[in-house]
């Protein structure tokens, strides 16, 4: 969730979250290939060319985003290349343009502020707008998946993928508002789960909008992120060469929890392996070396600042030597939790 980024003209008016450790944890290099699988507004893609006179790859499935960085990219002749497309596919997307292996990619993960702070792209409850959601503007909508998943799949979704304790109230308090007519606008659907979720008791100025959560989970399932996410820390193994950096940025424990635990694994720090498993699998050094025990959060200042950049997560591992593992078994319950 990029909190701020270059402009169309190339200006910067916010920081990206977490931009400094970024930075340090990517360490960019002259003559360093980098890949920026999250481009938004450009922000650390901008960093990491004003840091060294290196190459800089910006991926981003919202067409939007990569037209407006037009003017940023003459900025940085020949440094600085745009694919339309989805970081999960960040391999193929790379070597077909004859990139075989970088030195570091950074990912940004969940929606933008350029999105975010756009009414008619549909992400937020804070602005009314048609109730969209898609960040590639193809395919089903928000909308499409209110009026039409039944009552049961709609609460497992906003539960598995919102961790909405009150899902089954309001995929209810949904189905009923939508036998009296469509839910096509922000505000209408976020009216629908705040009347749900509201109890009469005033709500404290520091708490998050009871309609959150809800919008959470709808524009995650619209957007396949978890998938994304997965086929992304894959990919990003596969791309990296050894001591290559991958530097990883959440917003809340869903994406994060997926990220530790990839991380984790890869670096050898989960519990052994069943000595039942294949002698293969369970010989397998370590491919990636985590670069800190846990997960790195803002500063103070950063916070006083910005705080949209309060749930942000940054974790952070270095590409070891040793072949990559490749796509690992997703467990069942993830499956489950995905396809909500």
């Amino acid at each position: 969730m990029t909190m701020g980024g270059t402009t169309n003209d190339g200006s910067m008016p916010h920081r990206p979250v977490l931009l400094r450790e970024v930075l340090q944890a990517i360490g960019p290099r002259d003559g360093g290939v980098y890949v920026d699988g999250t481009f938004g507004a450009g922000g650390y893609a901008r960093a990491l060319l004003e840091a060294a006179d290196c190459t800089v790859w910006g991926i981003d499935r919202d067409p939007e985003a990569i037209a407006g960085a037009a003017e940023l990219a003459r900025r940085f002749p020949g440094r600085l290349h745009l694919i339309e497309g989805r970081f999960g596919d960040m391999v193929e997307l790379l070597r077909t343009r004859g990139v075989m292996a970088v030195d570091g990619i950074a990912l940004d993960l969940g929606v933008s502020s350029m999105q975010l702070d756009r009414a008619e792209r549909g992400f937020s409850f804070r602005a009314d707008g048609p109730l969209d959601m898609r960040m590639e503007r193809a395919g089903e909508s928000a909308a499409d998946v209110v009026n039409t998943m039944s009552e049961r799949e709609l609460a497992d979704l906003i539960f598995r993928l919102g961790e909405e304790r009150k899902a089954r109230a309001i995929a209810r308090a949904i189905v009923a508002a939508r036998a009296e007519a469509p839910i096509t606008r922000t505000s209408q659907l976020a009216e629908i789960v705040r009347r749900t979720v509201r109890t009469g008791a005033p709500r404290r100025p520091d708490a998050i909008d009871p309609a959150t959560r809800t919008f959470q989970a709808l524009r995650i399932y619209v957007n396949r992120e978890l998938e994304q996410i997965d086929r992304g820390l894959v990919a990003a193994e596969a791309l990296l060469r050894a001591g290559g950096r991958l530097v990883v940025v959440s917003f809340h424990s869903l994406e994060d929890r997926r990220v530790k635990d990839f991380l984790r694994e890869r670096s050898g720090q989960t519990p052994g392996p069943s000595r039942h498993l294949p002698a293969a699998q369970r010989a397998r050094a370590p491919s990636f070396r985590l670069l800190s025990r846990g997960a790195v959060t803002p500063s103070a200042e950063e916070l006083a600042a910005n705080p949209r950049a309060r749930s942000a997560r940054l974790r952070a591992a270095e590409r070891t030597a040793a072949p990559p593992w490749g796509a690992s078994p997703t467990p069942s319950s993830d499956r489950r939790r995905d396809a909500a």
